[in-house]
């Protein structure tokens, strides 16, 4: 028995390439920034060297993901969704793991240790990712009940910035006026980093829209 493809078949696959799975790669790449936004909890709870380390080559795989994710889109001859709504997410969900290196490197350079503001705001960006990584995951096959996971994820940066004003708030009391900037770049940081899952928490809801 012949098991080679037919010459239509092939001549079929060639005009008319299999999509790939871009949910599974979507998937993918957020739990990779769910495990980014893990360390960096560790990191402001603990303040190790090591961990930050251990962020700063995450965002080198996450790099690495990114491309791929991009190349395959600028590939495809289609999508199972919006070619837009899948570069947002793409580009977005990068962005919050470079804020999450941005972070723990000033830190490091500026001399400045994590504080309970820095933790507190860090715990709810994890568990903002920790909703879009559902998200994502639940496109492929149960797509209505991603609305709810990026409500989470939304609820989760309004919870960052409130966070960020109590901190901003506290830290402008006194004349410390260097220790003030310093931290203040710090919380900033975090605040963009809840700011790109905002954002991919509001594309996940473009794409459930579209697909229910």
């Amino acid at each position: 028995m012949n098991d080679q493809p037919s010459i239509f078949r092939r001549l079929f696959e060639r005009v008319f390439p299999k999509m790939p799975d871009f949910f599974s790669l979507l998937t993918e790449q957020c739990e990779h920034v769910a495990h980014t936004t893990g360390l960096l909890v560790e990191f402001m709870e603990s303040g190790e060297a090591a961990i930050g380390t251990l962020i700063r080559q995450d965002e080198h795989e996450a790099d690495r993901i990114k491309i791929r994710n991009l190349h395959t889109l600028n590939e495809a001859f289609s999508t199972p969704i919006d070619r837009e709504d899948l570069h947002r997410a793409i580009i977005d969900l990068d962005e919050i793991v470079n804020y999450c290196k941005s972070t723990v490197s000033e830190m490091d350079v500026l001399g400045v240790a994590p504080d309970k503001h820095s933790l507190e705001m860090a715990m709810h960006i994890k568990l903002g990712t920790d909703a879009l990584a559902l998200g994502f995951a639940h496109l492929a096959k149960q797509p209505a009940t991603a609305a709810a996971d990026a409500d989470s994820a939304r609820k989760a940066e309004r919870k960052v910035e409130k966070a960020y004003r109590r901190a901003i708030a506290e830290l402008f009391q006194g004349d410390d006026y260097i220790n003030m900037f310093k931290r203040r770049e710090i919380y900033r940081h975090l605040s963009n980093a809840a700011d790109r899952m905002a954002n991919c928490a509001n594309t996940l809801h473009d794409i459930v829209v579209k697909m229910t």
